[in-house]
């Protein structure tokens, strides 16, 4: 079983103005002349973390993390306006010209899989290979499953922690009703939603309920921009042109080298979703995790994208 490779610190980091309103921060780690990869971090709004550094062999990658527009260091902090998936998709390849990378690996888990595809589809010529996991295509079934009916029937003590914000009278549609209370004027009525709608994700995304997990979700920055940009994303449909765009679009990069890793027991993301994308592409590799949930942390998901990470690592195209 592979673990973490050592902490690392960033051996450059930095902030690119990405529009009037939007900058993003970013920075680098490993080895500057390795084999450049992009880490994709989920949510959206989720923000980048030490740990995620260490995934990568810093002797054979140059790891390039960026925190989205809204969460993290990236400011404004919380915003909605011009914060979609395809200023996020544009966002990379500013990052790309910016450190002068030709063409890049690219990471990404959750909703960092939906971003990861997306830009693969817009820009296929950039992209060296794809390390994807929890497979999330952002389809109107599965918002529905994690949001309205279905991981509730798993998680009914912490679902019903999820409701308690929400009338009554408005949980026949909870996106709809979590976007007002997250866009409402009243910092109160916020804060409570933002805590609420985090604290759910955070209860559910490992096999075994992780405390000190859940208590990150729950701290106050953190739950505001990942429940406010989740949900303003949800309720747009993650601004694709059609449901399942992403799997109408999978011949365009096809040629691309793949590895699917996900969790068994993924009730945040669930396997089906990787399953019907690694049908629709069987050229890619898709390892399904007997022991594991949602989390990159889980030692077997974890011990694959190590594997995934040293596979593409050495491998020159």
């Amino acid at each position: 079983m592979l673990d973490f490779f050592p902490e690392i610190e960033p051996y450059n980091k930095g902030f690119l103005k990405v529009s009037d309103l939007h900058t993003i921060y970013f920075e680098e780690a490993g080895n500057p002349q390795g084999k450049p990869v992009i880490f994709v971090h989920g949510g959206p709004g989720g923000g980048i973390d030490a740990s995620y550094r260490r995934f990568f062999d810093p002797k054979l990658w140059r790891v390039i993390l960026f925190d989205q527009r809204g969460c993290g260091q990236s400011t404004p902090a919380f915003e909605l306006k011009e914060n979609t998936t395809w200023d996020l998709v544009e966002d990379m390849e500013k990052l790309r010209a910016k450190l002068n990378v030709e063409k890049w690996s690219v990471f990404g888990g959750s909703w960092g899989s939906t971003l990861a595809l997306a830009y693969a589809i817009t820009h296929a010529d950039k992209v060296l290979d794809l390390t994807l996991r929890g497979i999330f295509l952002l389809r109107e079934k599965e918002i529905r499953w994690f949001y309205q009916e279905g991981a509730s029937f798993i998680f009914p003590d912490a679902w019903e922690k999820y409701l308690e914000p929400i009338p009554v009278n408005e949980r026949h549609d909870l996106v709809s009703a979590y976007y007002k209370h997250l866009t409402s004027p009243d910092l109160g009525v916020r804060s409570a939603a933002a805590k609420a709608w985090s604290i759910w994700e955070g209860s559910t995304s490992k096999l075994y309920t992780d405390p000190e997990f859940i208590k990150r979700f729950g701290g106050d920055d953190f739950a505001m921009a990942f429940a406010r940009i989740e949900c303003h994303y949800f309720i747009n449909k993650g601004f694709f042109k059609e449901d399942g765009w992403l799997l109408k679009n999978v011949d365009k990069i096809r040629h691309i080298p793949t590895w699917i890793v996900q969790g068994r027991y993924d009730v945040v993301c669930p396997a089906t979703s990787a399953y019907e994308l690694h049908t629709q592409w069987p050229e890619s590799q898709l390892f399904i995790i007997p022991d594991a949930g949602h989390s990159a942390s889980e030692p077997g998901t974890k011990s694959k994208l190590i594997e995934a990470t040293n596979f593409f690592g050495s491998k020159s195209y």
